[in-house]
């Protein structure tokens, strides 16, 4: 890796007085297909070699030479270590992690021989397909000297990262990348490898994924890559990743430094410095020795507008796990959220609604408490008393957190809109379509679609239900589609990743959308609105699915792209909730309410759909 600016005289002086110690062996005790630098040593560059993985792995190195540039004493504990004199192979990294397993006993500056196994570690494990980390473990360290110069970082920036995400995988290689040489100037993965364990820095950022839970945040240094209109960076297609997304860790310990607070379209900053490490939960992380500063942009949540009065306006919520366990603030913050950022929609679609004791499992199934407490809530807020209609699951069939039995609830304003409810419906019985005086009924009110179709197996039933507005009806789904769990993340050693949850929501999407045909087969001019947590993209083969022959339009499609997002993941704001529409509603105004994913202070992971029309 070519020297982002000039070594420090200092720095070079302490690996040229090792070396004529006999500190630094380095020989590798085994033949290998790395080569040595011509003094016959072993260094970082020949470990870290031109591809992701090392040449060296698996064998013992001795004496290999360089400058700490951070030391982590907690997780995974270790530190990382680089040489100051590069080679001139801008594939190969200068810096590599030293896997300790306890508190390392070296300090930053501190110029080291280690010794120990190279080995390549996959965080999450081989099934997660992540790629790999090179490190040195089961290592001996000896201290050369304290206090040196660190190396010059490597500056990441908008120029320096390409705007192509990454190579081909490879089919013979099922796709893996992992044998491929670098090629750190075209594609933006193969410039972070190409740094993977190095002393980087990024300049003043712009906050793309909130402070979570875990002390972390996402940067952009890429400030006009697909911006959002409020700060974020948007998710389009999977063909056109934002290459400019960072991770962002502190090296200090929270107890001497606590991490800052941020929400998207703030800045990160001044300076930012320290060694980027791979994680299972974010791939390429700057992890700070030195972090730079928070400037808030005081982002506001959003609030719709009413509904006139000719009009219906149904929401979608995933109100994130609530049982009456939760402190009554999480109640009250979810029921201001409806009334006063959502207008008190006329309908409301709930998702995530826990039975009445939340996780535990003892075989309790009726979410009524839960209800009353939300409802009861809504009502001290200062909204309507609403309503509600749902069906309890079956014990542990419906998936979630374990002994939660999540479920899908409707809420309705009974001055506004009344429920057709039709008897008979319960966790494993059908609704279905019938004509009733020309026009389409379902027969259970409310009912589950099709819950004996494989596609339901340990995920949510969706549920149908029969409104009345102004004398006509209008029909809603609430729909919990299956989770992303188990799909490798878009930093996969397979490229494209595999996507191995779509294949339970695509037959979800394929059920739905055979029942809104049943119904337009009946009465084409039904009004039919399909809503809920999708989990899946707009341009998904999901949303295609529940698309299929003309159905039903997704109306976030309506929005702008930069407003087209309802959660933010790894810095990335992408659309999950979803509304979609019968070829009979074709006058709406569609507005995804961003009060919740792009800030820390969260009281759902989702932001809110609301749709309003003129039945």
């Amino acid at each position: 890796m070519p020297a982002a600016s000039s070594r420090t005289t200092a720095v070079s002086a302490v690996v040229t007085a090792a070396l004529a110690a006999g500190l630094l062996t380095g020989a590798a005790t085994t033949s290998a297909s790395a080569s040595p630098s011509a003094d016959g040593q072993v260094r970082i560059h020949d470990i870290q070699g031109t591809t992701r993985i090392s040449p060296l792995t698996g064998r013992q190195v001795s004496g290999v030479a360089g400058i700490v540039t951070g030391v982590r004493t907690y997780g995974s504990k270790g530190f990382w270590f680089q040489d100051p004199e590069p080679d001139a192979d801008p594939a190969t990294s200068e810096g590599v992690f030293v896997y300790t397993g306890s508190a390392p006993t070296v300090a930053v500056g501190d110029a080291v021989t280690v010794s120990g196994t190279v080995t390549e570690y996959v965080p999450g494990g081989l099934s997660s397909g992540n790629q790999s980390l090179t490190q040195i473990s089961k290592p001996t360290v000896a201290v050369v000297s304290s206090g040196n110069a660190l190396p010059a970082p490597v500056t990441v920036s908008e120029r320096s990262v390409p705007s192509r995400y990454a190579p081909e995988g490879d089919p013979a290689a099922g796709g893996s990348i992992d044998a491929l040489p670098l090629a750190p100037s075209r594609y933006a993965l193969d410039h972070y490898e190409s740094l993977e364990g190095m002393n980087i820095r990024i300049g003043t950022s712009r906050v793309v994924g909130a402070t979570d839970r875990y002390a972390e945040l996402w940067v952009t240094v890429k400030p006009h890559e697909n911006a959002s209109r409020r700060g974020g960076t948007v998710y389009g297609s999977y063909t056109a990743q934002n290459t400019g997304r960072l991770q962002i860790q502190s090296l200090v310990p929270l107890a001497e430094q606590p991490f800052p607070t941020a929400d998207v379209g703030d800045v990160l900053s001044g300076t930012t410095e320290g060694p980027l490490d791979f994680n299972q939960y974010g791939g390429y992380t700057l992890t700070a020795r030195t972090l730079g500063t928070v400037t808030g942009k005081g982002l506001a949540r959003e609030t719709t507008r009413r509904q006139r009065g000719g009009e219906l306006a149904v929401a979608t919520y995933n109100v994130e796990n609530l049982d009456p366990s939760d402190p009554q603030e999480k109640f009250d913050a979810l029921a201001a959220a409806v009334v006063d950022n959502l207008a008190s929609p006329d309908i409301v679609a709930l998702e995530e609604i826990q039975d009445n004791n939340g996780a535990k499992s003892d075989g309790t199934v009726a979410a009524d408490r839960t209800v009353k407490k939300f409802t009861d809530a809504i009502v001290a807020a200062g909204g309507p008393a609403y309503e509600w209609r749902s069906i309890d699951p079956e014990d542990k069939k419906d998936g979630g957190e374990p002994g939660g039995n999540i479920r899908q609830v409707f809420l309705f304003n009974p001055a506004r809109v009344s429920f057709t409810d039709r008897a008979g419906g319960d966790a494993t019985t059908a609704t279905d379509v019938v004509r009733e005086r020309g026009r389409a009924a379902l027969t259970l009110s409310p009912g589950r679609i099709d819950p004996a179709n494989a596609a339901w197996q340990d995920s949510r039933k969706p549920l149908a239900g029969e409104f009345s507005f102004r004398g006509r009806t209008v029909f809603v789904v609430a729909n919990h589609f299956a989770s992303k769990g188990g799909d490798e993340s878009i930093v996969s050693r397979h490229q494209p990743p595999a996507r191995s949850s779509e294949v339970q929501r695509h037959a979800q999407a394929e059920a739905v959308n055979t029942f809104v045909k049943k119904l337009l087969s009946v009465q084409k001019n039904a009004d039919v609105l399909v809503v809920g947590d999708i989990n899946d993209f707009e341009f998904s083969g999901t949303t295609k699915a529940l698309t299929a022959g003309g159905a039903l339009y997704p109306a976030v499609k309506s929005l702008p792209r930069p407003e087209r997002y309802s959660y933010v993941y790894q810095g990335n704001t992408q659309v999950l909730d979803q509304i979609l529409t019968s070829p009979s509603i074709d006058d709406f105004h569609y507005d995804s309410v961003h009060i919740n994913a792009e800030f820390a202070d969260q009281n759902s992971d989702h932001d809110p759909q609301v749709l309003r029309f003129r039945p």
